[in-house]
């Protein structure tokens, strides 16, 4: 084995081993790169090499296409060097490509006024769809002179119209490739040759960089404006879980970035990223069809080539999944072969695409009718066809008839004897092919204008339009023998024409201005499908009428295609830990928040004055609430309250009746008289607090109530003072002090204290005084109308002055408790003080807390609570005794010791 090819089947599909593999049988002279290497070898090319097309000229220009597809496998196992069988599978949609170079070639040589007296011949090869074939076919095309090589059989290499041996002539290195039809290919092509490319198919927006790609132009767009395209339209029709599929290269991962950078931020996630390998296809599109199947992505995005695509169809096919929106690259969305494919047509409906701009080229159909293999040009793939469309093998006439070997032609036709010669008479002007369909001229069209691009460049250079130039190093004009690729570099970049259709072309770098049609695929009344132009795309601009659009659905309304359905009004999304944001919970929104939109992150909300109603989509009113007779709460304090002013009547009735007894008279009837009916005073004035409040009714009931406890603590405490009196007086010289606080000390003192108390009201109601007010801070559905104490310090004096009073009576009642009468009136007044002190206390951290109505009630219920305790501890003993047991009302009873 000899070093080169050691080297190959260590590195079989780098770069490196696509060079040497044209090197290591026979001595060709290559010029390399930008012709800095040179090497003394030349090789013999297997098939595909040739298989070609070629007309001879002034100057020769090189074509590279996919005529077939179908790969062979290739097993790398190390053990000897590789087989690299022909590849197989006549595509052909592609060989129109070719005759679109041939027949731009044929209308240039006609013309008078571009490239005058040069006659412009083409060299087409077969790339086989594989970086491979194409590196192989291409050295081919850049080796120039091959009268050195010892060739040991015909390369049937035909000049158009006949065969001749390639020993009879020698071949000049082509100036310029079309092609090739991938981005890979182009990269390589565009790294490693030396002569320039003009790629009709390569759309990757790498080969944009001018300073990677120096000597590499194209008439297709780059992939960012069709990428960005797609993605728009995913946003537009709100398809937020898309799956993908794409071409394991270049041109597929490519597009995918670009797709995600522009979807980025509009809500919009990949479900899942499926890739397709040329080399591994039918397992590539066994997996991606199970994944789309399993996903409950209904629309899928594909960037590959159709002849991947119809793979993909046929597995999905297979596993009956016929109800996905697909979204095409313009490497499918026009390919009449998947429109006239049955499995395509059970699986695709709808199809959205982007599409290479379309255009007409006059003659180019009459042209292709007119084709016949006994007139040229000819070559294998032609034959191929014709067989297929006939079922006959062409007989080809023999313009340089070959005495030392047979013509591949008539080999082939040995090889093909099972099928009839044909009679002459055949014709392509009524077949119906993919081949000689030209409504739809795209790819075509971009093959055309590469020629003519090429064409003008040629003619700039050869026309030495800066002959006079002083800075000129040659004093004569490029001959069209000996163009080098550099200068032709510098024209082709300043190209800028009219094409026979009337539309001017020019490069933009590499590129050239971006123009997609937007394209649908609708079924036809014959149940056959077609494409339907929709639409267009100017940059990154979509102009489209989506009323026109029919859907995989076959009706006019958008698919759904979401990880999670939109969250209604009144909810708002939650993302899913760990998933995407397409993923997400609908959760209601809380109380007082809104969202009168789907689809939201967030609820709004509501003003102060406002609250959220049921449903969380509208912000209304809030209700006046407050503390009324209507409801529960307040029912059952007015008839707390009124129950207290009936059992408050009773006892004074009680009193009133029994005024003479000694329990009567024994406990001071006056004060008796008088607490009673301050008790009844302080039971009226909590229903002052329920109700709406008022401008008078929230300044009358905290007076009321300030003043009726006053009143009645006040009692309290002079009756406690005059039991102190009474039992002092007892006491040896000690007469004197029940007469200084005899029934006129004891009303002045009441009325005394009772007076300050008034005082205290007058001035905090003169200068703050408690007024009606909306209480927004609460938050709920109802806004309460409640008196807000515009002072609280002198709500604070007032319970202060109550709470000084009740203090200072229950210690002077504590220390009256164990005097000796056997019915001790301080006891009462001790144990009744002290609930009264309670509840007070306990009061103010509840009022404080109490939303909204409920501090009205907490103040309703301490007045209550009081009330009822000093009514029931102090009046409750005395009606038992004065009712239930009157022989303990007697004078003796009351006065007599009690024992401890």
């Amino acid at each position: 084995m000899s070093l080169l090819s050691w080297l190959f089947t260590l590195w079989p599909s780098s770069a490196l081993s696509l060079l040497l593999v044209g090197l290591m049988d026979r001595q060709l002279g290559l010029r390399v790169g930008l012709h800095v290497v040179q090497t003394l070898t030349c090789s013999q090319w297997a098939t595909p090499s040739t298989h070609r097309l070629f007309q001879d000229g002034d100057v020769v220009i090189g074509g590279l296409f996919n005529v077939r597809h179908q790969t062979p496998a290739i097993d790398h196992d190390f053990t000897q060097l590789p087989d690299y069988k022909p590849c197989a599978g006549l595509e052909h949609v592609p060989l129109q490509y070719i005759y679109a170079m041939v027949f731009a070639v044929e209308e240039i040589n006609h013309l008078t006024t571009l490239l005058p007296g040069v006659k412009l011949g083409y060299h087409i090869r077969n790339s086989c769809g594989l970086p491979l074939w194409a590196l192989q076919s291409a050295l081919s095309m850049v080796g120039g002179d091959s009268t050195r090589c010892n060739l040991t059989a015909p390369l049937d290499y035909s000049d158009g119209y006949g065969e001749e041996n390639e020993e009879s002539r020698d071949r000049q290195p082509v100036p310029l490739i079309i092609g090739g039809a991938s981005s890979v290919t182009a990269q390589i092509l565009s790294r490693i040759l030396g002569p320039l490319s003009i790629s009709y198919l390569a759309s990757c927006p790498c080969l944009s960089d001018r300073r990677q790609f120096p000597n590499f132009f194209r008439t297709i767009p780059s992939d960012i404006y069709q990428a960005r395209a797609i993605a728009q339209l995913a946003i537009r029709f709100n398809w937020t879980w898309i799956g993908a599929v794409i071409a394991n290269n270049n041109y597929g991962h490519a597009a995918l970035k670009v797709f995600q950078e522009e979807i980025q931020g509009a809500g919009v996630c990949l479900a899942f990223v499926e890739t397709l390998q040329r080399q591994n296809i039918v397992n590539d599109a066994k997996r991606s069809a199970l994944t789309i199947q399993a996903s409950i992505a209904r629309v899928i995005l594909i960037f590959a080539w159709y002849t991947d695509v119809r793979e993909l169809f046929l597995q999905l096919a297979k596993i009956n999944v016929t109800d996905r929106q697909f979204l095409a690259s313009e490497g499918w969305s026009t390919s009449g072969d998947l429109l006239q494919n049955l499995a395509t047509s059970k699986v695709a409906n709808g199809v959205l695409g982007v599409a290479i701009r379309s255009s007409t080229i006059p003659g180019f159909g009459h042209f292709l009718r007119g084709l016949n293999p006994s007139r040229g040009p000819y070559n294998e793939f032609f034959r191929e066809f014709w067989e297929q469309e006939f079922g006959c093998t062409p007989q080809k006439r023999s313009s340089h008839p070959s005495n030392n070997s047979t013509s591949a032609f008539a080999k082939s036709s040995l090889q093909k004897a099972s099928l009839p010669l044909c009679r002459g008479t055949e014709s392509l002007e009524r077949v119906q092919s993919l081949f000689t369909d030209i409504s739809q001229l795209r790819v075509s069209y971009n093959v055309y204008l590469a020629v003519y691009a090429a064409a003008h460049a040629l003619h700039s250079l050869l026309s030495c339009p800066d002959r006079d130039n002083p800075l000129r190093n040659n004093s004569t004009c490029s001959s069209p023998k000996h163009i080098k690729p550099i200068e032709l570099l510098q024209h082709l970049n300043n190209i800028n024409f009219i094409t026979p259709q009337g539309e001017r072309f020019f490069f933009q770098g590499a590129d050239t201005p971006a123009k997609y049609d937007l394209v649908n695929w609708q079924k036809t009344p014959e149940g056959s499908q077609k494409t339907v132009l929709i639409g267009h795309v100017d940059g990154f601009n979509l102009h489209f009428s989506e009323s026109v659009i029919q859907w995989s659905t076959g009706s006019n309304q958008v698919p759904v295609s979401v990880c999670s359905e939109s969250c209604p009004s009144g909810t708002r999304k939650a993302n899913r830990k760990g998933e995407p944001v397409c993923c997400f919970d609908c959760i209601p929104c809380a109380e007082g928040k809104i969202n009168n939109k789907t689809g939201s992150l967030h609820c709004e909300h509501c003003p102060l004055e406002f609250w959220s109603n049921t449903e969380r989509t509208a912000c209304i009113p809030r209700q006046l609430d407050f503390l009324s007779f209507n409801e529960t709460l307040g029912i059952t304090l007015t008839t707390a309250a009124v129950s207290g002013v009936i059992v408050t009547t009773a006892v004074f009735v009680v009193f009133l009746c029994y005024r003479q007894t000694p329990m009567v008279r024994a406990n001071n009837s006056e004060l008796s008289f008088l607490l009673l009916l301050s008790l009844k005073l302080c039971f009226l004035c909590s229903l002052v607090f329920i109700g709406r409040p008022s401008f008078w009714s929230c300044r009358f009931q905290q007076a009321a109530f300030g003043i009726s406890f006053v009143l009645c603590v006040s009692c309290l405490q002079v009756k406690t003072v005059v039991v102190l009196a009474a039992f002092r007086s007892a006491r040896p010289g000690a007469e004197a002090l029940i007469k200084w606080f005899g029934p006129g000390q004891q009303r002045g003192s009441v009325f005394l204290l009772t007076c300050i108390q008034v005082i205290i009201c007058v001035i905090w109601l003169s200068l703050s005084p408690p007024v009606p007010q909306h209480d927004l801070g609460f938050q709920g559905s109802k806004v309460t109308l409640e008196c807000a104490m515009t002072s609280v310090v002198g709500f604070s004096v007032v319970l202060g002055y109550i709470g000084l009073l009740a203090c200072t009576c229950l210690i002077l009642a504590f220390l009256a408790r164990k005097l000796p009468d056997n019915f001790n009136e301080a006891k009462l007044i001790t144990f009744s003080m002290l609930i009264f002190c309670a509840v007070w206390v306990a009061f103010v951290p509840a009022y404080v807390s109490s939303p909204g109505k409920y501090t009205v009630a907490v103040e309703i219920f301490a007045i209550l609570a009081s009330s009822y305790s000093l009514l029931f501890c102090i009046f409750a003993p005395k009606c038992f005794i004065i009712l239930l047991r009157p022989e303990k009302n007697t004078k003796k009873h009351l006065m007599a010791r009690h024992h401890r």
